[in-house]
């Protein structure tokens, strides 16, 4: 709404002063037609959203499992389902060979857990286990929801400032040439919003973007924890966790916008070792000696207490 309305607002007290004749914003079209577009990219992206990021990664529904590793799958997603006490979600392979894992969806009755074939040749039973409770956790989580409701607004938002530079730079030169009214500067006001508009166009994607990582990388760790409490085995999940971590070529199939879904960073995983600011900012996973050293710490607590608890 700021970026139309406030363009809007900005044209509006630009041309205030204008000649008799020349053109003067005065229905804010900006506004309306970005408020429409944003809605209904929204409602789209919510509803296809899920179906989307399956068919971007090329992804097939299991539904009769033919093979031991794809019944195995099947008997960990039932027995993970119980656990949460949620509805199994539908079972997606991922023809990749980096292991890897993500789910989507609406809700905990629209729940898709997908993995790669990588994942199933290269992990244990018990760590296949750790890591469907980790997507089962998002799930019940509702992290599923916001993390597609997150991809469909940096979209959007990522949509609407291409388009409103593009307006600005081919249509908002003309407006300004027409608005001098014999005046030398023209409005102070409208010339700050129209600044702080034009800002709001550049940054807007950038916080977006970075708004969904941060959101990202704390519900890893809360999926981390609840997944330790569904398995009742920490150190499954931490070694699934290194095990993962130690085949370092990207998931090829998962683009930038749907990084933030997977249990591993799918772009190379170089920024996500990393710590400090920048790390910290950009990267769309919590380093991943940090998520398996809170594990251990479970399986530690666990072991001498026999309690779990997702504060450590």
């Amino acid at each position: 709404m700021w970026i139309g309305f406030g363009g809007d607002l900005g044209f509006y007290l630009n041309n205030a002063g204008a000649e008799p004749g020349s053109y003067r914003h005065t229905i804010p079209w900006f506004g309306i037609v970005m408020t429409a577009l944003g809605f209904v990219m929204v409602v789209v992206a919510r509803r296809r959203g899920p179906r989307q990021v399956l068919w971007a990664t090329g992804a097939w529904e299991l539904v009769d499992p033919s093979t031991p590793q794809e019944k195995q799958l099947v008997n960990v997603v039932e027995e993970m389902a119980i656990a949460s006490g949620l509805p199994r979600p539908k079972i997606w392979v991922v023809p990749e060979k980096d292991p890897n894992a993500f789910a989507t969806g609406l809700d905990e009755n629209d729940a898709h857990v997908a993995v790669t074939e990588g994942l199933l040749t290269h992990l244990s039973r018990d760590e296949l286990q750790g890591v469907i409770a980790h997507e089962m956790a998002h799930i019940q989580n509702y992290d599923v929801k916001l993390m597609t409701l997150l991809a469909a607004l940096v979209g959007v938002i990522a949509i609407m400032s291409d388009g409103m530079a593009r307006v600005m730079r081919f249509g908002g030169g003309r407006g300004g040439s027409r608005s001098g009214g014999g005046k030398k500067g023209g409005n102070p006001l409208a010339i700050v919003i129209l600044v702080l508009w034009v800002v709001s166009i550049i940054l807007a994607p950038i916080i977006s973007r970075l708004l969904a990582l941060a959101v990202s990388r704390n519900r890893e760790f809360l999926a981390d924890a609840t997944a330790a409490q569904f398995t009742r085995n920490p150190e499954a999940l931490a070694s699934a966790l290194r095990t993962i971590e130690d085949h370092h070529a990207p998931t090829t199939v998962v683009k930038r916008g749907t990084a933030h879904l997977c249990i591993a960073d799918p772009l190379g995983r170089r920024l996500t070792n990393k710590q400090g600011f920048v790390a910290d900012m950009l990267a769309t996973h919590p380093p991943m000696g940090m998520r398996v050293s809170r594990l251990n710490a479970m399986a530690y607590k666990f072991k001498k207490t026999g309690e779990l608890s997702s504060e450590v």
